[in-house]
């Protein structure tokens, strides 16, 4: 086997999508069959590809030829992919059918020397004739995902996690990590309901089948598909966003009544704030499985609270996960008493920090010395060390001299039965230097009078919402992180 894939017998199912179904033992010789198949030697390979049993495999085949393998949001036009295929140097980009005629254009838009282009089902037979005996030697590979370019361009991010030329006891400890720190297991059956090419769906996607468990994966989220799926498929884990927990909540009561999910064992989520109300309903609904974590894709999971923690403390988004430690600082650097709120910077061991490729001004300027680094977020630290973020540093809006966070405002809007979807954001304005404009999705027309009445019960006067702007759809990426620069324009 694969020095990756060891962690089951061959014949356990192990991988699956919504056309295939593979055993470890058959993941394995595909996974030999794309090492020969990949061109260009050790040069980074690019996917754009869905959710499919074939873009992990040739993640896979990457990890164990010492390439480094690029994952691609596919929702990207062709400008935004060739930039990453310049900026990463690759050499191939697989791609799927779907995908084939935007990467095609990509490449032909490339500044640098034009990639080789595979694309997923038109290889297939060129792929079965290929040898599936392991490789003379396994070298292990590496991952560089890049960043959403809420500002400028999209940056790579490259860090310890996985590394190019690596001895495998370096990944064997990030497994037993894992499982110490995370809990994944190595005998469940993972859901993938999210974009794989999204720093946590991957790692939360990747290690539970490195540890030997079975990964499903659908290539788009559909709430009540996936109410189905954990059911039907008996999956134990999953991982979620706060904006999937929305829209199944959202489902009529009859399908969220018929849901038993009694073999799930652990969701993880993360990947933007989750109000505290949506919170204790997914916790009233599934029961105390939800496990919460603070992370990003430049340093991993810095934070971790389970549902017992959080009912204590409702809003947190836990303590540290040594060997990581967290720390919150003024403007100056300097650490703040517990309780106050400042800058949420991250520190962990030289080996373990990262870097963003070719962008060195980029790195210096997220980090407060070496190994300590901030995802940009605001917060606070309890007695106790358990965090509670404010808002995003760049997202803070000042107006009339004073902070308004939009993360508290949007949850308020939320609370509005109405109110399906909110983003609040800043904009210039002569009097007061910015002022608080939301951005709202609705179930059911409603005046903005009654919006501004229903966020005075709860907000302070100056964290009301100054213009209410109704959108038929806010612009999200599948991951839920907002466009905010989309946003930002409509206003200019």
């Amino acid at each position: 086997m694969a020095v990756l894939l060891t962690g089951g017998p061959a014949d356990r199912p192990t991988i699956a999508d919504e056309d295939l179904a593979l055993t470890r033992g058959e993941l394995n010789a595909r996974v030999n069959r794309w090492i020969r198949l990949l061109p260009g030697g050790t040069a980074p390979v690019a996917v754009v590809a869905g959710n499919r049993v074939d873009t992990m495999g040739v993640v896979l085949a990457c990890l164990h030829a010492g390439r480094t393998a690029v994952p691609i949001n596919w929702h990207l036009t062709a400008p935004e992919i060739a930039y990453q295929l310049d900026d990463s140097g690759s050499a191939v980009v697989v791609c799927d059918e779907t995908r084939a005629a935007v990467v095609a254009e990509a490449i032909r838009r490339t500044e640098t020397a034009a990639p080789a282009m595979l694309v997923l089902g038109r290889v297939d037979a060129e792929l079965a004739t290929l040898p599936d005996a392991e490789p003379a030697a396994q070298v292990c590979g590496a991952l560089m995902l890049y960043t959403s370019g809420t500002t400028g361009h999209p940056k790579g991010v490259v860090n310890g996690l996985f590394a190019t030329g690596a001895p495998f006891r370096r990944v064997d400890s990030l497994l037993a990590f894992s499982e110490r720190a995370l809990g994944v297991p190595g005998d469940g059956t993972m859901l993938l309901a999210g974009p794989w090419y999204h720093s946590a769906q991957l790692f939360f996607g990747l290690l539970p089948l490195l540890r030997g468990s079975r990964l499903l994966m659908t290539d788009r989220f559909d709430p009540e598909r996936t109410l189905e799926l954990i059911d039907k498929e008996g999956v134990t884990e999953t991982h979620l966003v706060p904006t999937q927990f929305v829209r199944m909540l959202r489902l009529p009561a009859d399908i969220r009544n018929g849901f038993d999910g009694r073999t799930l064992r652990r969701v993880w989520h993360g990947g933007g704030p989750c109000s505290v109300e949506v919170k204790r309903r997914m916790i009233e609904w599934w029961g105390p499985c939800l496990v919460e974590y603070y992370g990003a894709t430049e340093g991993g999971v810095a934070t971790l609270i389970d549902s017992a923690e959080w009912l204590a403390r409702p809003g947190s988004v836990g303590r540290a996960v040594p060997p990581t430690e967290v720390l919150v600082v003024d403007d100056d650097g300097r650490p703040v008493a517990p309780g106050v709120e400042g800058r949420v910077f991250v520190r962990r061991p030289p080996k373990n920090d990262f870097h963003y490729h070719n962008a060195p001004d980029k790195t210096a300027s997220v980090h407060l010395a070496p190994g300590v680094f901030t995802y940009g977020e605001l917060g606070r630290l309890d007695e106790d060390g358990y965090l509670f973020l404010t808002g995003r540093h760049q997202e803070l809006i000042v107006s009339g001299g004073v902070n308004v966070y939009p993360a508290e405002v949007e949850a308020v809007l939320l609370t509005h039965p109405a109110v399906r979807d909110a983003v609040v954001v800043g904009a210039p304005d002569e009097e007061y230097g910015e002022r608080v404009v939301a951005f709202v999705q609705l179930d059911a027309d409603v005046p903005v009078a009654e919006l501004d009445a229903h966020c005075r019960t709860s907000l302070a006067g100056f964290k009301v919402p100054r213009d209410y702007r109704k959108l038929a759809e806010l612009p999200r990426e599948p991951t839920g992180k907002v466009r905010r620069q989309v946003l930002a324009e409509v206003l200019t």
